[in-house]
């Protein structure tokens, strides 16, 4: 086979932590832009897990081979303004690292997408 099972697995965990990274953003955007007090973002790794925090809310993934990172390291916290932009003024790029590697950007409006941060 062209993917061994346990690279496939690795690929599966990387690209579910992007969409929770994502949906984890969009969350803590949404109660932001509510005037909701869970407008922050916490984002850290253990040995053995991606750990994202909204408010009470608290989602984790099996790391599993793979990494995270981010420029100002690990953990970090993003509060949200009141118009859904991060209060850090800057894109913020995440990289998974594993089999392979994938980016995604939280931009200075806002914006959260897959792939690198554009100027």
């Amino acid at each position: 086979p062209l993917y061994s099972s346990a690279a496939s697995d690795v690929y599966k965990r990387q690209l579910l932590a992007t969409q929770q990274l994502a949906s984890a953003t969009l969350l803590a955007q949404q109660a932001a832009l509510a005037g909701n007090p869970s407008n922050s973002l916490s984002i850290a790794q253990s040995a053995e897990h991606f750990r994202f925090t909204v408010g009470a809310r608290t989602f984790e993934l099996p790391r599993a081979g793979t990494s995270l990172s981010v420029a100002s390291g690990l953990p970090l916290t993003v509060t949200f303004g009141a118009d859904g932009s991060p209060g850090t003024g800057t894109n913020i790029e995440f990289t998974f690292t594993g089999d392979s590697t994938f980016e995604s950007c939280l931009s200075s409006l806002g914006a959260v997408y897959r792939g690198s941060c554009q100027p």
